[in-house]
């Protein structure tokens, strides 16, 4: 069964940069309708980054999704990060095709 695995995260400072990667240990079905989502403490999952859905307001211009077809990864790319940014974040399709992971953290302090 095919599950993506997130990483990546870290301890970042405001301003940071930082690239998470979504691997697969099979080929990704649909890898077009693949998208990042983050839960921050206490609050629900959200999406943040697709290609077929943009961008949330809150990391547009911040954040770039991308993906390596031959190696199967998605990426996303987050500059200028903020302190509303930690989360964990996941990888799925925009439908929920897979088991949801571990997902990677992202935190963001000073």
């Amino acid at each position: 069964q095919v599950q993506p695995v997130e990483s990546g995260g870290g301890l970042v400072q405001p301003g940071g940069s930082l690239r998470l990667s979504c691997a697969a240990s099979g080929s990704i079905l649909n890898i077009n309708y693949m998208a990042w989502y983050r839960q921050a403490p206490g609050k629900q999952r959200e999406l943040v980054a697709g290609f077929t859905t943009g961008y949330a307001d809150s990391v547009k211009g911040r954040f770039t999704i991308s993906r390596d077809n031959d190696k199967n990864t998605v990426y996303l790319q987050m500059n200028s990060l903020k302190p509303e940014d930690t989360a964990v974040y996941y990888c799925n399709t925009v439908f929920h095709t897979y088991n949801w992971g571990r997902g990677t953290l992202v935190t963001v302090s000073s």
